[in-house]
């Protein structure tokens, strides 16, 4: 994975949670300069924080078993047949 990746990763994160932020101001109704610099700057730094711990998992090569269970099929369930019950101990 590239730096185009990890760039855009940082940006799907910032620009949203500096929207969001910039609107919890707006709607409070204190909106000023202050508070749109205030907003992207806990956008970007969340943003940092975010894509770094994404690498350093990466780096790290970490098991995600939700990850890498998507796709594969998965193991037929046994039918419980309810006429034959095994009895406790019998094997």
């Amino acid at each position: 994975m590239g730096a185009a990746y990890w760039i855009k990763g940082y940006l799907l994160a910032a620009l949203p949670l500096f929207a969001i932020l910039a609107a919890v101001e707006w709607y409070q109704g204190d909106f000023a300069a202050q508070d749109m610099l205030s907003a992207a700057a806990w956008a970007l730094i969340a943003a940092a924080l975010f894509t770094a711990s994404r690498y350093r998992r990466y780096r790290a090569s970490k098991y995600c078993g939700r990850c890498e269970d998507i796709g594969k099929p998965r193991a037929p369930a046994k039918a419980l047949n309810p006429g034959k019950l095994e009895k406790p101990g019998a094997n």
